[in-house]
């Protein structure tokens, strides 16, 4: 009995502790997406799969993410007069994920996703972050393709 009664004592004080622990890191933005540095004033919130308030969705007929793994986020969208092109980026602990346009030409764009990851090793968080970011074209999107890439760097 004294066993059961020490066992379930131990659980309680752990799940509080644990639960302390998700308190204390989701106050920090732990689970909160954040902003890309890509652009100024993206909107904050946008999980994988949503797209801001004022952005049109990009069919996934037209979105070549065969290059991104698996479970990288493939949502794409613009906005204003399409000349503005959002994704949603993936980043984790010390990685930071910008966007930048690699090549556009008449049949599609290319962006590029990238995580740069600091040289020096410290302590990181063990979250992952869905950031959304946008670029800028020379000319509205239209009917071109968006071709996505990703890579990481350490800086």
């Amino acid at each position: 009995m004294g066993t059961v009664v020490g066992t379930g004592v131990l659980l309680l004080v752990m799940t509080a502790c644990g639960s302390a622990q998700l308190g204390s890191g989701s106050s920090a933005g732990g689970s909160t997406p954040t902003l890309g540095t890509s652009t100024p004033a993206e909107p904050p919130g946008i999980a994988p799969g949503e797209i801001p308030p004022d952005g049109k969705p990009v069919s996934l007929s037209k979105v070549d993410a065969s290059a991104l793994a698996p479970e990288y986020p493939k949502t794409v969208w613009t906005q204003g007069d399409g000349k503005t092109v959002g994704v949603i980026g993936q980043e984790g602990g010390c990685g930071k994920v910008s966007a930048s346009v690699l090549a556009q030409d008449a049949s599609s764009v290319k962006i590029e996703l990238l995580e740069t990851l600091p040289l020096e090793k410290k302590m990181c968080t063990m979250d992952i972050r869905f950031p959304p970011l946008t670029v800028a074209l020379d000319q509205p999107l239209g009917d071109r393709t968006v071709v996505l890439s990703s890579r990481q760097e350490q800086k």
